[in-house]
């Protein structure tokens, strides 16, 4: 059996959506399972075994009809026995119609319903979730497959090599990094600024996470983002900033995977990062956004290994009734009023558990 697994967008989505290839790889060991990615989330699968190949559509293929429609026609000659099309907008619509498929699953929507043998409808935003809602919905649509559910594996997954377990300790060693101390990653910016906790509320959280702590800090942000990443040092007092390795930085995806393998936890704001600290298994603090569904992403809550916070916890008031398009309009109000103070006890509490 020949299975092609369809998740484009952001490194987050392509993470948890690869727990389908997991859970298909244990039902069927002898199966080829592809899984379709953007080239800048393809990081994120090194490794796996349970996936055999990964395809990138490339950013030019997809801007020119001519190679597009050659990579539709590429697709189709791998003859898949399933397609399983996570993304479900108009360029996956295509590839689905060329695949040749005979099993074609996607999420149902009704303007491409006739594309698909199987058109899954998505939990309601009030049904009770499992596991976050983001992975709810995804094995959902297994059911199709009839899957034993024993071989139903929830869990995303990520593999550090040998050789990147090494470069880490060399870099550890490098920026005097103890192994007698605690290790934390912060999260430090979100993947927008509509999703990232303002400066001077993140710095007092380091600080507090900081402080009577012998620990070693680490901040996880893309070069790009330095000038911002240092406004929240200095935001810092100078006791944190002594903890903080500030230009302990990975250089790529697969760095940081192997960097956070070896930290003990991670606070911050959602995204990948959090995304992938969970799929190595470590406990996470997550502070969501003012406009992101917390019940989507708030992944194996358990309120020890995993906690995390929003507005709605404590202010439900300010955000009731009003949609996700109205509540970015306002966001920075609304941050302001989500104040460390309403969330350190929590974060206090995580804290113990895991020093």
């Amino acid at each position: 059996m020949k299975i092609l697994v369809i998740q484009q967008k952001r490194i987050g989505d392509v993470l948890v959506s690869s727990i389908l290839c997991n859970s298909l790889k244990k039902q069927y060991p002898d199966s080829v399972i592809d899984f379709m990615c953007y080239a800048h989330c393809k990081d994120v699968l090194i490794g796996n075994p349970n996936i055999d190949s990964v395809i990138i559509l490339p950013e030019k293929t997809r801007k020119s009809y001519l190679s597009l429609f050659k990579f539709f026609f590429e697709i189709r000659s791998q003859k898949y026995d399933v397609l399983i099309d996570i993304y479900g907008k108009l360029e996956t619509n295509l590839i689905t119609l060329f695949s040749g498929s005979k099993t074609k699953i996607s999420y149902y929507k009704w303007y491409s319903a006739l594309l698909y043998n199987h058109n899954i409808k998505r939990l309601q935003k009030e049904e009770p979730a499992k596991y976050g809602q983001a992975i709810d919905n995804r094995l959902l649509l297994l059911n199709p497959l009839k899957l034993d559910d024993k071989t139903i594996d929830p869990h995303p997954k990520l593999f550090v090599s040998l050789k990147e377990n090494q470069d880490t300790t060399a870099l550890f060693a490098e920026h005097k990094i103890s192994s007698d101390k605690k290790i934390v990653m912060i999260s430090l910016l979100g993947s927008e600024k509509s999703k990232t906790y303002p400066s001077e509320y993140m710095a007092r959280v380091i600080d507090f996470v900081a402080d009577n702590r012998d620990i070693d800090i680490l901040f996880n942000y893309f070069p790009s983002q330095i000038e911002e990443a240092k406004k929240i040092l200095d935001l810092c007092s100078k006791s944190t900033q002594e903890k903080v390795s500030f230009d302990l930085l990975g250089n790529d995806v697969r760095s940081f995977i192997a960097i956070m393998d070896q930290c003990d936890f991670i606070i911050g704001n959602d995204g990948g990062a959090v995304n992938m600290a969970k799929a190595l298994g470590k406990p996470s603090f997550t502070i969501f956004s003012p406009h992101v569904d917390k019940k989507d992403w708030a992944t194996f809550e358990d309120g020890l290994q995993n906690i995390s916070v929003h507005l709605s916890d404590y202010k439900p008031e300010s955000i009731n009734g009003l949609a996700t398009k109205e509540i970015k309009t306002i966001i920075s109000s609304l941050y302001n009023e989500f104040n460390p103070e309403l969330f350190k006890d929590k974060l206090n509490f995580f804290l113990n558990q895991h020093q």
